[in-house]
């Protein structure tokens, strides 16, 4: 019998700040006509000093959790998509494990920058079918916030924080649907990335001074992979289930910037109200984006338990991914 992922419940966490277009024309030479007309964000959520990246994944986690009527000792997954994660090791995925007290569960990360999540998915759903778990908690989980460089107006307008947790298992059935497509190209690497902090560029006084433990990013060339990379990801997970773009109910993409999301939905054909859109209130949450989004449009009833729900992102790396989901 054909097995797919069974979404339990979601929840998401955002910190309670925000920052304005209006705040960033006192930091930056920017204005908000400027910042709206390009990337289509004109508010971010911002976290208070001493938040870290798990604090906002396991609240996130939390609401999921309660929605399902679930125990943390009832997990034996937990994945942590994050570009932002507390610290280089141990994992996100262990600190947010202990602040649940989901003792029984396996614990990791996956870096994949945006595209995180989607990748998170694909993982588990390959976990769970082959029997080697039951319940997963998938989160996606940023705080942005602490390395970007807010005297770069090209990056500081976009990112901001949050995160948005998934349970899922395993289902079986005739009407279940889930299809995935997953993509990279390293040789891409340098047009995002942050640059010190690891072990190619150990942390020194120069990198501090240098700026260089903050997001770097070539917008225009990123610009042209992004849109080809979503595209690829969303015909080939549509392929691999023989459907089309008009078979779709809802397409999630990566809430990057607004100016991509267009050009995506005209290259599929999708119509605009089909199209999932959040960037104007949170910026891009990288791989917070895409649970954030379809937590959203569940609660507003734009997706039942017949809904095909297209999720496309790309992200660091050269990363991209495509997965399809019904309900």
């Amino acid at each position: 019998m054909k097995t797919y992922l069974k979404i339990l419940s979601t929840g998401i966490c955002v910190p309670e700040k925000i920052l304005t277009n209006q705040d960033l024309e006192k930091m930056v030479d920017t204005s908000d006509e400027w910042i709206v007309t390009r990337t289509g964000v004109r508010e971010r959520r911002i976290s208070d000093k001493g938040v870290s990246t798990s604090d906002l994944g396991a609240a996130a986690a939390r609401m999921a959790l309660k929605n399902a009527g679930m125990t943390a000792e009832e997990l034996d997954l937990i994945m942590v998509a994050t570009a932002s994660g507390d610290h280089l090791f141990p994992s996100t995925a262990c600190i947010i494990q202990e602040k649940l007290g989901a003792k029984r569960a396996t614990a990791f990360d996956i870096s994949a920058a945006c595209s995180g999540f989607l990748y998170c998915l694909t993982v588990a759903h390959s976990l769970l079918n082959i029997g080697a778990f039951r319940n997963a908690l998938i989160i996606g989980a940023e705080t942005l916030s602490k390395i970007t460089d807010y005297k770069d107006r090209s990056t500081c307008v976009l990112f901001g924080d949050g995160a948005g947790a998934m349970l899922v298992t395993l289902g079986k059935g005739k009407k279940g649907i889930f299809a995935s497509h997953l993509g990279s190209d390293g040789s891409l690497s340098c047009l995002l990335n942050l640059p010190a902090g690891g072990s190619r560029m150990p942390a020194t006084v120069e990198t501090v001074e240098q700026d260089l433990h903050y997001i770097k990013m070539n917008g225009n060339g990123l610009f042209k992979v992004a849109v080809r990379a979503m595209e690829e990801a969303a015909v080939k997970t549509l392929e691999k289930v023989k459907i089309t773009s008009e078979d779709i109910d809802l397409l999630i993409p990566h809430q990057a910037n607004i100016r991509i999301i267009t050009s995506l939905r005209k290259r599929l054909d999708i119509e605009e109200e089909k199209v999932y859109v959040n960037i104007e209130r949170y910026g891009n949450t990288s791989a917070a984006s895409i649970p954030i989004a379809y937590h959203e449009a569940r609660l507003q009833g734009r997706i039942d338990e017949n809904s095909i729900v297209l999720m496309v992102a790309f992200g660091g790396g050269i990363t991209w991914g495509g997965v399809l989901v019904k309900g």
